[in-house]
Parts: structure tokens; C-alpha cells; sequence
């Protein structure tokens, strides 16, 4: 028991969203007492060379818990996200703070916060700081030169995997019970897998971007990384401005699943491809029909990311003036990406857009025919941080990394992951893909699937 408050100790190691709502509802625990546990983790286990957090508000964090403490002892209803400790990547507004998406040189303080922060704050989360992240969104593998990059906190020496690093090592260190980030190319799924969490990307069109700072207009999805797929409906729900509803999972019986025969499965580590047949047999046991079948429209994808694509174009627009007045302070491998994008012209870029769109006519049709796609989240387990000392390494596995969770925005699908990877393995994710637009169906699916995995 907690001698000064009479209150029972906070577990935050396998603690989901809904037993921490529970136990300040049913008095267990206060808000203030839960935000102190994230603090004294933040205190022990961040490291100033290799920054989780990139800047803390403590100060407000604190305000917000005793607001919610004050609340639960006058018995006012709390909201759905009451006292619990929220990180956000440092791309999200927060009024007063500087959102300087992990560059050293953008100086500016956000007016407001973005309209995802304030619908959180409304819910009653506690906003605990800013987490950090690959410079400007810009990679798959998390690393920054200027705040350091977070060492993955259950496979050390290893990347955390990004670009929302930070996010992903905060929840995983019980520094925050749960963290928001962005997923341009994966940048949600990424380190919520390398990291041995959950993180869903939602339909692109279903979280609000405003005061959030942007990588790509077409690709930028916003979603949830915590440790179960209830956490992240919670955060989805209160994130789209509708009432949470507890889910029932899905029956898997019956259920349609297709694994791609090309693309997805290729260059699969052993443990990865061992963890993947281990999660369909799983799945299978359950009732669950998977067809592995090829996909054509996987294959035609390379079209869409030549030259570096979408991502390239929307990035040097947003960046191209501040490349010529702070260029040298940007990450070389960062620069040299963005720069890509002046070589697309307007024609190219139009051209492509008019590509997508076929290419996500031709996913929409081809999915109807199953309740989801199934496949690794990454092909690879987290590369150590020597691997990526080398450039032309750097750009080999950050292509790779990217690969399968890149689908999703490209075709402008919802997915999700999950952890599949056995005790003492090194981490893996068993990723589920749906249409645009079934996001509930596959929160749902991913429940059951969360259930028959056992982890």
C-alpha cells in the first residue's frame, strides 16, 4: 500500500486503459498518484543523451490530475479518458509549446492545441509531453541526430523503429499509459511492433490533421499506440469525436482472410516467418479461413513510390524555402529525401495522384471478397543501431522496414497490429488490413485475434 495515500500501488507493466479507468472510478488509485508512477519512470529511465520525452508538462500535467482527483471526489461523472497519462509525438500542437516535429531549428510556439489534443483534454486524458521522433516524420526507423534516439526498451541495442520512436518507448517504459503519433508510411505500427505493442491506423479521413504538422497531405493517417486493442478503440473513439462503446470480439469462424503470395512475404526473417505461420495456425484453430493467394495490385505499387512518391513531392512543397534558409541543420539523411521531390513535377505529381486512385479502386475491390488481409507487420525484427551507421545500409532497411505497412496508406486502408512474437523472441507483429472506412470491423476482428494469439 502507498503510505501516504492509503492507495494501492500502480502497476503499469500490463495495465490496459480500462483497468487504470476502473481503479480511479472504484478509488484504488487517484490521478495524481498515476501521472507521479509515469513521472518516476520518466525520471529513471529517460536518457538525456537519447531523449523518450523531448519536452515534459509537468507543470499542466499535474493541474490536469488534480482537476480530474477533485472531480471523482465530488462525484462528478469523469470523462472516457480520465487521468490517464497521454504522450503525443512532437507533431501535435499544444498550446504554449513548440512543435518542432524533431527538427533543432523551428522555434515557433503553437497558438492552440491541435483539435485531437483538445478532444482528448475534453475526454479528461493528462497530457504528459512531447515524444520524440524521426526529424520531420521522414523514416521508418526512428533515429534523430539532434535529441538522441531512444534505445528499444525491450531489445536493447536495438531501434525502437519510427518515425514515432519516442511514442512507442514512453507506453513501453510506463512513462505514459498510452501515446498518440502519426503514420505516414507505418510510422504508427513500426515501433508499436518493434516496441511489442499495439498501434492502429485508422482510415485516413476519420481523425481530424488540424495543428498537426504535416509530412504528406495524401498519406497522413493520426493513431494510437497502448497495449491492447481496446486501448487503442478508446483513443480512435474519443480521437474521431464519437462516444466509446465497449466492443464485443468478433467470432472468428468463418471469417475470410487473404495472405498475399507476393510482396508482403518477401525476404522474411526466419523468426519473423516462424512467428507469422505460429499467429495463422493460431487463427486457423479458431475457425478462421485463410486463402494465401497473389494480389496484384501489391505489385504495382513500386509505380507509386518512384522517386520517392507522394511522400517526396507533399514534403519538399511544405519544406522547399526552409531547405534553402536552414538546410544545414536538417538530418543529411532527412535533406536528401525531401530533395527528391523537386525533381516531380507538377505533371508527375498529378500522374500519380491519378494512379492511387485506380490502384486504391482496384484494393477496394479486390478486399470485398475477405473481412481483411493478413501479413507481418515488418519482415524483419528490429536492426541494431550499429546496422544503421552505414548510409547505404540506413537506405536498404529503412526501404524494407517500410514495405508491407506502407500498403495501407498507399491504398488508403485502415490496419492494425499486434505483438506475435513468443517470450524472449526478439519482437514481431502480425499485421490485419481492412478497407477504407471498416475501421470498427477491424477493431473487432483484431479483439478476437488479440484472444487467440494469447499473449
Amino acid at each position: 500500500m502507498n503510505q501516504q495515500s492509503g492507495l494501492a500501488p500502480v502497476d503499469l507493466s500490463e495495465a490496459t486503459l480500462s483497468s487504470l479507468l476502473d481503479g480511479i472510478r472504484q478509488n484504488k488509485w487517484h490521478a495524481s498518484q498515476l501521472l507521479e508512477t509515469c513521472l518516476g519512470n520518466i525520471d529513471r529511465y529517460d536518457d538525456p543523451a537519447n531523449q523518450v520525452y523531448t519536452a515534459r508538462f509537468d507543470r499542466t500535467a499535474k493541474a490536469e490530475a488534480a482537476a480530474i482527483d477533485a472531480l471523482q471526489k465530488g462525484k462528478v461523472p469523469l470523462g472516457e479518458l480520465a487521468g490517464l497519462p497521454i504522450a503525443l509525438k512532437v507533431l501535435f500542437d499544444v498550446a504554449g509549446e513548440v512543435t518542432h516535429s524533431g527538427s533543432k531549428w523551428w522555434t515557433q510556439q503553437a497558438q492552440s492545441d491541435a483539435l485531437i489534443v483538445s478532444r482528448l483534454r475534453r475526454a479528461g486524458a493528462v497530457i504528459t509531453g512531447h515524444t520524440n521522433m524521426t526529424e520531420f516524420a521522414y523514416s521508418g526507423l526512428g533515429l534523430n541526430p539532434h535529441y538522441g534516439t531512444p534505445v528499444n526498451p525491450i531489445a536493447q541495442g536495438r531501434i525502437c523503429g519510427g518515425s514515432s520512436s519516442g511514442a512507442a518507448a514512453a507506453v513501453a517504459q510506463g512513462m505514459a499509459v498510452a501515446a498518440i503519433g502519426s503514420d505516414t508510411g507505418g510510422s504508427v505500427r513500426i515501433p508499436a511492433t518493434f516496441c511489442g505493442l499495439v498501434g492502429f491506423k485508422p482510415s485516413q479521413q476519420r481523425i481530424p490533421r488540424e495543428g498537426v504538422f504535416r509530412l504528406s497531405q495524401s498519406l497522413d493517417s493520426i493513431g494510437p499506440i497502448a497495449r491492447s486493442v481496446d486501448c487503442c478503440d478508446r483513443l480512435d473513439a474519443v480521437m474521431a469525436g464519437e462516444r466509446w462503446q465497449k466492443r464485443t470480439p468478433a467470432d472468428l469462424r468463418g471469417r475470410r482472410f487473404v495472405v498475399p503470395a507476393n510482396y508482403m512475404l518477401d525476404e522474411l526473417s526466419p523468426g519473423v516467418a516462424e512467428a507469422f505461420a505460429r499467429s495463422l495456425r493460431k487463427l486457423r484453430e479458431r475457425g478462421a479461413r485463410i486463402v494465401e493467394a497473389p494480389v496484384p495490385v501489391l505489385d504495382t505499387l513500386p509505380e507509386l513510390l518512384k522517386g520517392g512518391g507522394l511522400t517526396a513531392a507533399e514534403s519538399y512543397h511544405v519544406h522547399r524555402r526552409w531547405l534553402q534558409q536552414h538546410g544545414e541543420d536538417y538530418d543529411p539523411q532527412i535533406r536528401q529525401r525531401m530533395e527528391r521531390g523537386a525533381s516531380i513535377s507538377a505533371a508527375d505529381y498529378l500522374d500519380l495522384q491519378h494512379l492511387r486512385a485506380e490502384r486504391e479502386k482496384q484494393a477496394e475491390e479486390w478486399l470485398g471478397a475477405y473481412d481483411g488481409l493478413l501479413a507481418p507487420t515488418i519482415a524483419i525484427e528490429p536492426p541494431l543501431l550499429t546496422e544503421l551507421e552505414n548510409d547505404a545500409e540506413y537506405a536498404r532497411l529503412n526501404l524494407l522496414v517500410l514495405r508491407n505497412t506502407t500498403v495501407a496508406n498507399l491504398l488508403d486502408l485502415c490496419a492494425i497490429t499486434l505483438p506475435n512474437h513468443q517470450y524472449g523472441d526478439l519482437p514481431s507483429g502480425l499485421m490485419l488490413v481492412g478497407r477504407n472506412g471498416s475501421d470498427m470491423a477491424v477493431l473487432g476482428i483484431a479483439q478476437a485475434m488479440e484472444k487467440a494469439l494469447k499473449l
